[in-house]
């Protein structure tokens, strides 16, 4: 039952700001706050739960298509580890951990900010699962702050994929954003990612709006 509640308000709250973007003349974006979490191939999660094994979706994401899963692992690096990583679904053609920069502190890894994808020449890590261990050469990025954006959205206000655009957070402690990549697709809908760290430093919740401004 709370499953099927949680997604029933991601559905209302996107509704909502559908709407409100419709009516306004400022080109507003959600915000959604990302936790460390871990994007694993269909290999890595063999071995990490057993052979074919499939993911349990725990609750849908806002992004179509993307959701969390039940399961977790724990990440290992050369100083420290977390317990109760979350898995995002679907599996990726490559595995790669998204943590925040304090994170990698914490773990004894020196996180580049990379787009999500771009795994080259990025730090590795060992991840636990209840089968098995899987040690990966690379694959940790602090994730380059980004925002999906449906078409519509960014030809209405003069937009086009791969701009970096400056975003202003308001409220107490009003914050703004520079080099935030726009990723602009059918399959997107809109969506400002920030890691913890970035958050905090602003004390946005999810869901906060912000505004974008072009650089």
């Amino acid at each position: 039952m709370q499953g099927k509640q949680e997604e029933l308000l991601v559905k209302v709250v996107a509704e909502v700001v559908k709407r409100l973007q419709s009516q306004g003349e400022e080109p507003l974006v959600p915000i959604g706050i990302s936790n460390r979490h871990i994007h694993l191939s269909q290999r890595d999660l063999d071995v990490l739960f057993g052979e074919g094994y499939q993911l349990t979706k725990l609750k849908d994401l806002k992004q179509p298509g993307q959701y969390a899963a039940k399961e977790t692992v724990t990440i290992i690096g050369p100083k420290g580890s977390f317990e109760g990583v979350r898995i995002l679904g679907p599996v990726r053609a490559e595995t790669q951990l998204e943590i925040s920069l304090s994170d990698g502190f914490k773990l004894g890894i020196k996180a580049p900010v990379k787009e999500s994808g771009k795994i080259e020449n990025t730090p590795g890590i060992k991840i636990k699962g209840p089968v098995g261990t899987v040690e990966k050469a690379q694959g940790v990025i602090a994730a380059l702050r980004h925002i999906h954006m449906p078409p519509d959205f960014a030809n209405r206000f003069g937009f086009k994929d791969k701009d970096l655009v400056k975003v202003v957070v308001g409220g107490e402690r009003e914050t703004q954003f520079h080099n935030v990549l726009l990723r602009v697709s059918e399959s997107y809908a809109l969506e400002m990612h920030l890691d913890t760290d970035e958050a905090n430093a602003c004390g946005v919740a999810n869901d906060d709006l912000a505004r974008i401004v072009k650089d």
